[in-house]
């Protein structure tokens, strides 16, 4: 019997690597976009994988397309990757956020509960769930408390999975992930700022970064190592959810001053508050400053997991320290600088 896995958000950056460990896996992968224009496929084409695969154009919003799309393939494996992911813009759009992280779920569940009970659902939940949990770390056990529209709305998917797992039965797991990163995040997000930005610097291409809270802490990891943790808690016997993380969190400052140490610059940090900034002391220029445009109305500020129930349940470790990772970024985002 032919396996066949269904992803949304067939674009984004966990999709890709997911997509490419399937088809090795021996998967024909159909993935859903709403856009599905080569612009918005570009991370399936830098892996080599964008004709091993089908796109179709699919709204999670629409119960109707889930609907459809549920009864025709009945899929062996349901990924659900399709979201509002940018927490800034949250704020901006809370309604359409709760929507497409939040109800879309729904139409999901509802649709495998109906029309294909046998698919195994994974849902991509978050570590913004815990908020201010008032925890050193968080596990499964540790008790939401969201701080935007963005984690608000993953929570309430999170809980509809656990719902649906216990009352229809389903095969329905959520992977609370840490922030995982790699040379596919997008653009938007603070590490891919931080090392195209810094690249650009580094080659003459851009004069100065502005940044937000470079004090806020998170538990980074390779995306990668990460959909190897989906997979593996997709095939578990018993569906759980699992803390996906690597115990460890570093500063946005912390950030950047890896990737300076990197790249070689001669730094130094100055001032304090929004007058702190980074001072490149070969032309003692500002290469980064504080901007208060980029704080959020509600911050996150410290966020470690605690992956030991899916070290000892799933065998599952990441590979890719912090170091790699960052070295990684940087890499491609130099060779992507030179390039453009």
């Amino acid at each position: 019997m032919e396996k066949v896995a269904l992803i949304t958000g067939i674009g984004g950056q966990d999709a890709a690597y997911l997509a490419k460990n399937l088809l090795e896996k021996g998967f024909k992968v159909i993935g859903t976009s709403r856009r599905s224009s080569a612009d918005n496929l570009f991370r399936l084409k830098s892996l080599g994988i964008e004709n091993e695969l089908e796109v179709l154009s699919a709204d999670v919003q629409e119960y109707s397309r889930i609907q459809e799309l549920v009864m025709n393939i009945k899929p062996t494996q349901f990924y659900n990757l399709a979201a509002q992911s940018f927490v800034a813009d949250s704020f901006k759009s809370p309604i359409y956020t709760s929507l497409v992280n939040g109800t879309s779920v729904l139409n999901i569940l509802e649709s495998i509960r109906l029309f294909s009970p046998e698919t195994k659902f994974y849902q991509a939940s978050t570590s913004e769930m815990f908020g201010e949990s008032g925890s050193s770390f968080q596990n499964e056990k540790t008790i939401f408390h969201p701080r935007s529209p963005y984690a608000t709305s993953k929570a309430f998917a999170h809980y509809s999975v656990q719902n649906y797992r216990e009352a229809y039965n389903l095969h329905a797991v959520s992977g609370i992930l840490f922030n995982h990163e790699s040379p596919l995040r997008g653009e938007e997000f603070i590490t891919r700022k931080i090392t195209l930005g810094l690249s650009k610097i580094f080659l003459g291409k851009q004069k100065i970064l502005k940044v937000g809270n470079i004090y806020s802490k998170r538990d980074w990891g390779y995306a990668e190592d990460y959909v190897q943790a989906m997979w593996k808690m997709i095939q578990s016997k018993k569906p759980k959810d699992y803390v996906i993380a690597t115990g460890k969190n570093y500063s946005v400052k912390q950030f950047i001053n890896e990737c300076v140490k990197i790249l070689k610059l001669k730094t130094k940090w100055v001032g304090k508050g929004l007058n702190e900034k980074l001072i490149n002391l070969d032309n003692n220029k500002t290469i980064i400053s504080i901007d208060k445009e980029f704080f959020r109305p509600s911050e996150v500020e410290n966020l470690k997991g605690n992956f030991f129930k899916a070290k000892k349940e799933l065998n599952w470790t990441p590979k890719t320290n912090f170091s790699k990772l960052v070295k990684m970024m940087i890499k491609s985002d130099l060779d992507y600088v030179k390039k453009n």
